[in-house]
C-alpha cells in the first residue's frame, strides 16, 4: 500500500504542478468524481478527491507487489509489469474527460493528453525503484 501511496502522491503532485504551469486542468481531471452517481451531488474538498485517487493507486501498488512476488519476475519483467499495470490508466483520460461535469481538458486536447500520459508514465517509472526501497527496508527488520 505504501508503494501506491507514494507513487500516487508523486503523480498527483506532478499533475498539480503541470496544471499550475500550463493552466491545463489535468489535476482537476485526475481528482474528478463529479460524474459518479451520489458523489457528483456533493462539492467534495480536494483532499477527499485526492484520497479517492490514492485508494486506486494503493490497489495498483498492492497488485504490483502481489504479481511480482507471485510470478517471480526478473528485473525486465518487473519493468514490463509496471508499464502494463499503468497503461490502462493513460487511456482513462478519454472516458474521464468525456464524462466530467466540471471543466476539464477537451477530449482531444493534445497537450492535456501528453501531460496525462507523461504523468502516468512517470508513475510507472516510480513503481520499481520504490518497490526496491521497500524490500530493503523490509529485510532490515
Amino acid at each position: 500500500m505504501v508503494l501506491g501511496l507514494v507513487s500516487g502522491a508523486f503523480l498527483g503532485f506532478f499533475l498539480k504542478v503541470m496544471q499550475a504551469w500550463t493552466g491545463i486542468k489535468v489535476y482537476v481531471l485526475l481528482l474528478n468524481v463529479d460524474f459518479i452517481p451520489l458523489l457528483g451531488e456533493f462539492n467534495l474538498p480536494e483532499w477527499l478527491e485526492f484520497l479517492f485517487h490514492l485508494l486506486i493507486s494503493c490497489f495498483i501498488g498492492v497488485l504490483f507487489v502481489y504479481l511480482v512476488k507471485r510470478m517471480k519476475l526478473s528485473m525486465k519483467g518487473t519493468w514490463i509489469l509496471s508499464f502494463l499495470l499503468t497503461l490502462p490508466t493513460i487511456f482513462l483520460y478519454f472516458p474521464l474527460s468525456y464524462l466530467a461535469v466540471k471543466e476539464v481538458p477537451a477530449l482531444l486536447n493534445g497537450a492535456a493528453i501528453l501531460l496525462w500520459a507523461t504523468g502516468h508514465f512517470l508513475y510507472a517509472l516510480t513503481l520499481l525503484p520504490l518497490y526496491k526501497v521497500l524490500l530493503k527496508s523490509e529485510t532490515r527488520k
